[in-house]
This record gives C-alpha cells, structure tokens and sequence, in this order.
C-alpha cells in the first residue's frame, strides 16, 4: 500500500489573499477554487513540479478532529530547486521578498533561501542540484519498480 503525501492544509487568515500570494508571488498553479459543498470552499495550489498540493479552506478545519491551527502558525514549510539562483531571480522578479540564498556547506543540499506569506507561515527553499539529472519522480518509479 502507497500512502503518498499530496495535500497540506495550510493555515491563512484571508482565502483570496493567500490564493494571490502564492499564485503571483510564488508561482504556484491554482488546481481548485471552488465551493465544495455548501459553506465550503477550498482553493488548492500546486506549486510547478511538484506532487504535493497546498489547501486553503473555509471549513477545512472542522473536518478532522483537534485544534484548529493559527494562520501564520506553521514554520519549516520546504520547496527543493535545483538551481537556487536561478529560482531567487524568478522569485525576486514577481516581487516576492526572499531571502538572499545562504549557503551552508558546499554539499548538495546545503543551500537555502527564506520567505514568509502574509500570515507568517514560513518556508525554505533547498537547492538540490541532483535533482537536475534525477527528477523525484524518477527516482520513485525506479524504486518502485524494484520493490523498495
């Protein structure tokens, strides 16, 4: 059994804004913004490449149990790149104000970037320039087809 982690409900305090943010700024694809069901409307973003969406929702809350979480409450959100420059030139260009990228070690893997959303949600953006000659996605058909 596959148990793929494809959607993160992300706490925000204004639906439209944050659809706006992450669309504009960020550059992520709107998948979904749409009423649901009555009273519930859900805006998902997929940002490119990726296999794991962002939810935004009015309501989306009350449908597991525990505390609702705070908009702005969620820290350590991460994208990967494989060129880290060049990701902080397209982000800089649709004005998103992130962080110069800080490389740590010269290891792969080893260089990031920050922004906030409006809420202060806070992301990292990891520069993994094995990605270049091995897309994810690769790699996991690979190693699906060999059982592991």
């Amino acid at each position: 059994m596959d148990f793929t982690l494809e959607v993160i409900p992300l706490p925000v305090s204004d639906i439209d804004r944050a659809r706006d943010f992450y669309r504009d700024k960020v550059g992520f694809h709107v998948d979904i913004d749409q009423e649901v069901m009555p009273g519930m409307r859900i805006v998902q973003l997929t940002p490119p490449g990726s296999g794991c969406s962002l939810a935004l929702g009015d309501g989306i809350w009350e449908m597991s149990p525990g505390e609702k979480p705070r908009p702005g409450s969620y820290q350590g959100l991460q994208l990967c790149v494989s060129d880290i420059k060049a990701a902080h030139a397209e982000l800089v260009e649709r004005g998103l104000d992130v962080s110069e990228p800080v490389q740590y070690t010269p290891d792969d893997g080893a260089t990031f970037m920050y922004f906030k959303d409006p809420d202060g949600n806070g992301w990292s953006i990891q520069e993994y320039r094995r990605r270049v000659t091995e897309p994810l996605h690769k790699v996991l058909a690979d190693l699906a087809a060999r059982g592991q």
